[in-house]
């Protein structure tokens, strides 16, 4: 009996994880890409490595109107000529989505609006490649699930690759 609970335990430790993964490798290989405009943020924090803090427009400037919403919900946003994510209102049962609309998913944490990728971490030494970035690149399932997938400079061209 003892020796079932063990491998029980030890069985959900390792599913869970594989799971998570699974799930994140399932929006990344789906959804579609999408631009979002970063606020400015903490470049690096050195107390936890070289990694960047990011904050996005949208979320700040939803900051006002998400306070009049659930916790844990949807923005629906369409892609600009640039393939930018806008606002263009928090989804709802009676309003279903036009033809370019999408869904992101959000969560009100901590007093900050989160839409699930909130950290880059880089190589250490490498902080100057991402100081000029401007845009997290995300790639976004039909359910509103989302993965950071990279960043972009103000010309909208991924960061991090082997620039010299």
């Amino acid at each position: 009996m003892r020796a079932k609970i063990v491998f029980g335990g030890l069985a959900l430790a390792l599913l869970v994880p594989a799971g998570l993964v699974a799930q994140k490798e399932y929006v990344l290989a789906t959804g579609r890409t999408v631009l979002l405009e970063l606020a400015p943020r903490d470049p690096r924090s050195l107390i936890q490595g070289d990694y960047m803090v990011l904050d996005y427009a949208v979320s700040r400037e939803q900051w006002e109107n998400v306070t009049l919403q659930p916790d844990d919900g949807y923005l629906v946003l369409r892609l600009d000529e640039q393939g930018v994510g806008r606002f263009v209102r928090f989804d709802s049962k009676e309003t279903p989505l036009a033809p370019g609309e999408f869904k992101l998913r959000y969560r009100v944490r901590q007093r900050r609006v989160r839409l699930g990728a909130e950290s880059f971490f880089f190589q250490e030494g490498h902080a100057e490649r991402y100081e000029r970035a401007r845009y997290g690149e995300l790639s976004v399932a039909g359910s509103g699930a989302s993965v950071l997938v990279g960043l972009r400079d103000e010309a909208r061209q991924p960061l991090g690759g082997d620039e010299r």
